[in-house]
């Protein structure tokens, strides 16, 4: 249905999403959207990381639409890949005009997709908004920085993020605590997932294993860097088993670093999603460079070491099972031994992380709606 044939009480929402996090933090606000009457919700996948993943099964499975497009950018460099989805979003805006478009996180598919909408004078909606590393070395802090300043909308995780926000200025009816929403879809999917047996198809004991990720480029593009921490997650497999899901960026380079030391790893393929959470849920210790890993380890009550310098994710630390321990090898073999001989305590859960994130979203989305048209209807009365 195109913007001339809308009925006019009819409201369309369109997200956009280019990697499989932003499915699965996106799922639960569609979901919750499409429950209100009058919202036509539509999918947008920019394709910018090809995941085998999304199929249409796990799709079902987050409970989400299927996209009804795909534009298929790919791999490429910062500029090609933010440029691509600038021009593929903005064709298909101008042909639908919906009343607002929401973004997910900080990929380069996000700031492409808000620039495009903002430049069109459509609400941008921002999904995971605030989060600051103060690293902007990183891609992804310059994306979350530009997104959050275009967004009419910014959806909250943490009073943290919303603490950031007011420090660049950014409050009142922009901003909404609605919390975390790719714990409503781990909570969602993980019964499921434990019917699938990861554990037992990859010879794993709950609670007896070290489960590792690590996949940035500062770690994995350098060979020196790599092989002190293998070889550091080798002497740890002396005390329970490391299984290391290699992303494919770090099994390039697997011939060139510390192959003595790969041979004491359990190396698996990468896991599919409902796997993975599976496997992180019951392991013993994860190690880990991803952001979202902290977050949902957080959730489950499982320690965790993050192996970088900062996180935008300072809750997980604060309030969750995280350690952030800096990119040291010595740091790391000290935290994992030490890990390994205390006893497991019960995790707090974080405030709003509680499996209900997507229904405040929508909720926050529908009064930004509501508030616009009030404005338009005194706009045209004046």
């Amino acid at each position: 249905m195109d913007h001339a044939t809308r009925p006019p009480t009819a409201r369309s929402i369109r997200c956009v999403v280019g990697a499989r996090p932003n499915f699965v933090k996106a799922a639960p606000v569609m979901h919750a959207l499409a429950a209100h009457p009058g919202v036509d919700v539509r999918v947008l996948n920019t394709g910018q990381h090809y995941d085998r993943a999304l199929a249409g099964s796990f799709i079902e499975q987050l409970g989400m639409p299927m996209p009804d497009h795909d534009l298929g950018v790919g791999s490429g460099s910062h500029a090609t890949q933010t440029a691509a989805v600038l021009t593929g979003v903005e064709e298909l805006l101008l042909r639908d005009r919906p009343d607002a478009l929401v973004v997910v996180g900080d990929v380069n598919s996000t700031v492409g997709a808000a620039l495009a909408g903002a430049k069109l004078g459509i609400p941008i909606v921002h999904v995971e908004s605030g989060l600051r590393s103060g690293d902007w070395t990183m891609p992804e802090e310059i994306n979350r920085v530009i997104t959050d300043r275009i967004s009419d909308l910014l959806l909250c995780h943490c009073a943290d993020a919303v603490e950031n926000l007011a420090a660049e200025g950014i409050a009142g009816d922009r901003v909404a605590l609605v919390g975390n929403t790719m714990i409503d879809s781990l909570f969602r999917l993980l019964p499921l997932a434990r019917e699938r047996d990861a554990l037992g198809r990859h010879g794993l004991e709950a609670g007896q294993y070290v489960l590792v990720t690590l996949h940035r480029p500062a770690l994995v593009d350098d060979p020196e860097r790599l092989a002190a921490v293998l070889t550091v997650l080798a002497r740890l497999a002396d005390k329970l088993p490391v299984v290391f899901p290699m992303h494919p960026r770090t099994r390039a380079r697997l011939n060139d670093v510390a192959p003595a030391a790969l041979e004491r790893l359990v190396v698996i393929d990468p896991l599919e999603y409902l796997d993975f959470i599976a496997v992180q849920a019951s392991a013993r210790l994860v190690v880990t460079d991803s952001g979202g890993v902290q977050e949902e380890t957080s959730a489950l009550g499982v320690p965790c070491l993050t192996y970088r310098d900062n996180t935008e994710r300072p809750i997980t630390v604060q309030q969750g099972t995280n350690r952030l321990i800096g990119v040291d090898p010595a740091a790391l073999e000290r935290a994992g031994a030490e890990e390994l001989s205390r006893s497991l305590t019960q995790a707090r859960p974080i405030p709003l992380w509680d499996g209900r994130a997507g229904e405040r979203a929508a909720g926050a989305i529908m009064e930004l709606l509501d508030r616009r048209d009030g404005l338009h209807q005194r706009s045209r009365a004046a």
